[in-house]
Parts: C-alpha cells; sequence; structure tokens
C-alpha cells in the first residue's frame, strides 16, 4: 500500500507531468506546481492526522488514505480545466496526509511502542522501490491508453488494495496523548533537541525533493547528454534500497549513529557531485546511500527520544515544516536552476547539507547523555 500511495501521489508527475502539459496545453509550471499544492495541503493536515491516529489507532485512516487518493486521481482524469486539476491535488494532498510515513510511523507507534522499530525499517526497504515499480508501469499504460485512463486505472487499484490495510492492521486501544507538552513535563522532548531534529528533518526532506525534481536538469547542465543523466539517476534507487538491507543486518544501535552517517554520506556525495566530474557516479550512490537511511531515521529517531503516546502526537507536528520546505522546494530550484544554472542548485545543496551535518553533530552529545546511548 505504501508503494501505491506514493506511486500515485508524491511521484506520480514525475512521469505524468510531461504529457499532461502537452495535451492540455496548460504550463509546464503550472502541472508540476500542483505537486507543491498536494504538499502544502498535507503540511496543514499533518496534524491533525497524527491526533486521528492517536484517538483512534490509525488502522481505517490508513485504509481511508488509498481512497482519498484515488477519488483525486478519479477527479485528476476527469479535469478539463486547470482550477478543476489543482482540485484533485489537493485531495491527493489529504490523502498524503493520512498515508503516508508519518500516519505509518505514528501508526506502528501506536500498536508496537519500542518495537516499531523494525516494521518502520523493513516497511522503508520495500517502499525504496516505490519509483522502481510504478514509474515504468505507469508511463507504459500512458502510452498505452493516455493519462487520463492511466489515472482511472491506478485509482481502481488503489481501492482494491485498500482492504490490505484493515487485514494486516490489529485494532489498537485509544491513547491518552497531549497535542502539546507541559512546560518541565519529564516526559517531553527536551527543546535542544526538539528544535534541531525538526530542521535536520527539514533540510533532508527539502534535499531529497530537490534531487527527485532537479537531478537529470542539473547533470545535463554540468554537460551530460540526457541517456547519460537518467542513467546516472537511476542508481539512486538501488543504493537508497542497498542502505536499508545494511542497516538491517547492521544489528541494533541508536538511531542517532544512522543519522550521523546518513548526512555525512549525503554532504560528501552532493560535494562530489559538484566538485568531481569524473566521480560523478561515485557521488550518487553515497547520496543514495544516505538518502535510504534518512527515511528510516525519521521514523526511529523520534521514536528512540520520547514516550510512544507523545510520538504518535509529534510525528505530525514534526512533519510540518518538512512537508511545506518540499511544498517550496520546486519553485525554488527553478528559480536556482534559471538565474545560476546547474552549479547553483548543487552549491545551494551542499551548503544544507553541511548545515544538517553540523546540526546532527551539535545534538550528538545531549542525545548520547539522555539517552545514555
Amino acid at each position: 500500500m505504501q508503494i501505491l500511495v506514493w506511486g500515485g501521489s508524491f511521484f506520480l508527475l514525475a512521469v505524468m507531468g510531461e504529457p499532461i502539459a502537452r495535451e492540455t496545453g496548460w504550463g509546464s509550471h503550472w502541472v508540476y506546481g500542483a505537486l507543491s499544492l498536494g504538499l502544502m495541503t498535507s503540511a496543514l493536515l499533518a496534524p491533525l492526522s497524527s491526533r486521528l491516529v492517536s484517538r483512534h489507532g490509525g488502522r481505517v485512516q490508513l485504509a481511508g488514505s488509498g481512497m482519498i487518493v484515488a477519488a483525486g486521481l478519479a477527479i485528476m482524469a476527469a479535469s478539463q480545466t486547470l482550477p478543476v486539476f489543482m482540485l484533485a491535488w489537493v485531495v491527493i494532498g489529504v490523502g498524503m496526509a493520512a498515508g503516508l510515513y508519518e500516519a505509518l510511523f505514528a501508526t506502528l507507534g501506536a500498536l508496537y511502542a519500542e518495537r516499531a522499530g523494525r516494521a518502520i525499517t523493513g516497511i522503508t526497504l520495500i517502499s525504496g522501490f516505490a519509483t522502481t515499480l510504478t514509474w515504468p508501469a505507469v508511463a507504459w499504460l500512458i502510452e498505452q491508453v493516455g493519462w487520463r485512463y492511466t489515472c482511472i486505472g491506478y485509482a481502481i487499484l488503489l481501492v482494491l488494495a485498500t482492504p490490505l490495510y484493515l487485514k494486516v492492521l490489529p485494532q489498537v486501544r485509544r491513547l491518552e496523548v497531549r497535542a502539546v507538552p507541559a512546560p518541565g513535563d519529564s516526559s517531553s522532548l527536551d527543546r535542544r533537541l526538539y528544535l534541531p531534529l525538526i530542521w535536520i528533518f527539514a533540510l533532508g526532506a527539502i534535499i531529497m525533493t530537490a534531487v527527485s525534481v532537479q537531478l537529470v536538469v542539473v547533470l545535463q547542465g554540468l554537460g551530460h547528454s540526457l541517456a547519460s543523466a537518467i542513467a546516472l539517476a537511476a542508481l539512486l534507487g538501488p543504493s537508497q534500497v542497498s542502505s536499508r538491507i545494511l542497516l538491517m543486518l547492521a544489528g541494533k544501535r541508536h538511531p542517532i549513529w544512522t543519522a550521523l552517517i546518513s548526512v555525512v554520506l549525503i554532504a560528501v556525495g552532493l560535494f562530489l557531485v559538484a566538485c568531481a566530474p569524473g566521480a560523478t557516479a561515485v557521488g550518487l550512490v553515497l547520496f543514495g546511500l544516505g538518502n535510504g537511511l534518512r527515511a528510516i531515521v525519521r521514523g526511529l529517531l523520534p521514536l528512540a527520544l520520547m514516550p510512544p503516546a507523545q510520538y504518535v502526537a509529534m510525528m505530525g507536528k514534526m512533519s510540518r515544516p518538512s512537508l511545506i520546505g518540499q511544498a517550496i522546494t520546486p519553485l525554488a530550484c527553478g528559480y536556482l536552476q534559471q538565474h545560476f544554472g546547474a552549479m547553483g542548485v548543487l552549491s545551494a545543496l551542499c551548503v544544507l547539507a553541511l548545515i544538517s551535518l553540523i546540526l546532527v553533530l551539535s545534538v550528538l552529545p545531549f542525545v548520547r547523555h539522555s539517552a545514555s546511548v
């Protein structure tokens, strides 16, 4: 279900955007900007999503997310005007808030508490194949029946697969969760940890979104042909999955070390792409390894630092800055690409990666002390 929902929302326009723009005549910036609208909708609803998980366990909500995304795809298939197309992405954004990683992690935290780590790692491992599986299938369907019927077919598949959540997720008792911990509460996450974590997650999400949207264009700007750029970009998927497999084999360790490894790999990878053209492939592999760990860190690090009940309530609140950053990223990258070229985009990403590394290093001693690593 995670593969299907990710493929039908966040990753969909990567392969469907150009056919939509070509058929409708709408500007590409409007078509791809619809994803920003969906992400902003998801950001605004993220705290509400976590509160609903805390009250009802998340089982029905996750199942409903597929239905909501399916409804958005159906509206998109029927859209003849740009406002209706944008409305479709508002609906898809609601589904993203209800059913992507933040809601899933909160649900698993409610179900399994400290034992949720293994489930989170396993699910993010398999979900790493989302683009590998959905992009070729969606592209093939567009060639066969067009993008509108592809949306309808994808929506039907989501509806048919929705009972999977109801089948595999058990009922969970209602959790007594405070949306905002009281000042001085010993169970609350220390502000010295909370704010840096917010920025670490937000910067990681921004970098990931920028690379997802701009990588092929940036590589072409560095002198690679389209075929070469696509081949190099294809290194990311296997690298992300490989890092998650290695993490599962490495055994149990505190997630702060995984976070440190992740930001180091991302920073080194981006610097190699920017400064060592002959090592672009190596840089992308390192970036992919680091980014693969990032999704796991986002679920496991807060779980290691706060009680499960508080974790459920805080996931939505902590995800909002990341989602807002992701919504703004395509527009910011487009501006940098237009005015400063590929190196402008890469330079900005390298700076963000360095800031993220500094933030992780700054909280490492405090996390080690408070969590007795």
